[in-house]
């Protein structure tokens, strides 16, 4: 089978299918014809599996372990179980102070924010996890980049330009036309290697399990 049909038997996208073969998850036959990845039933069943454990939020290495037999299925689910439990038990406290603030009557200038912080302080030196919004979104991450190669881009083909504009306007000052191609072919380069390296950069940061269990 090709990916097209695993994807639409198994219900899971082809890039966490790829992300699955990285991590090792899976690792499916290549036609000896043209290279490409035959699936067969064990993949599908494979995915399956692997598709029950993260829906259950098993983490991939869990999941590598039962493969390999080090742990059994059970093993793997109690030790995840105590992971659920924690998280529990984080959510019950962010629920709790959130049933407390919820009587508050203050808009949210006037909230006594400090005290509920030193709250939440000592019940995460107690081992409670809140949940943090603070991360960006992850498509903040592509602007550095193509910002980057926007501004070298665009200073390359400037001096390109000026290269060129000189040649023309004064050809009879200007140095052999074979010298002239090369020193023009170098920003040229430049930029190839910026697209390329930009290109590198945004497969790199797109790759990824898609984090939504309906998507898996």
């Amino acid at each position: 089978m090709k990916i097209n049909e695993v994807e639409a038997l198994v219900g899971i996208t082809k890039k966490n299918i790829r992300f699955y073969e990285e991590k090792g998850l899976l690792s499916p036959s290549r036609n000896s014809e043209n290279g490409y990845r035959d699936y067969g039933e064990a993949e599908v069943e494979a995915l399956r599996r692997i598709k029950l454990m993260r829906k259950l939020g098993v983490p991939i290495e869990e999941i590598r372990r039962m493969q390999e037999g080090t742990q059994t299925v059970g093993d793997g689910m109690r030790r995840h179980l105590v992971t659920l439990e924690r998280e529990r038990k984080n959510l019950e406290e962010s629920v709790r102070l959130c049933e407390l603030l919820k009587e508050r009557t203050e808009p949210l200038g006037e909230l006594d924010a400090q005290s509920v912080l030193a709250e939440m302080e000592k019940l995460e030196q107690s081992g409670t996890t809140f949940q943090n919004k603070q991360k960006l979104d992850v498509r903040i991450r592509y602007v550095a980049p193509i910002v980057v190669s926007v501004v070298m881009v665009a200073l390359m083909a400037a001096i390109t330009g000026v290269m060129l504009w000189g040649f023309y306007t004064d050809p009879e000052a200007a140095p052999p036309l074979a010298i002239v191609v090369v020193v023009v072919a170098m920003p040229l380069l430049g930029i190839a290697g910026i697209l390329l390296a930009l290109f590198q950069r945004i497969a790199e940061i797109g790759k990824g399990e898609i984090d939504d269990a309906r998507k898996y």
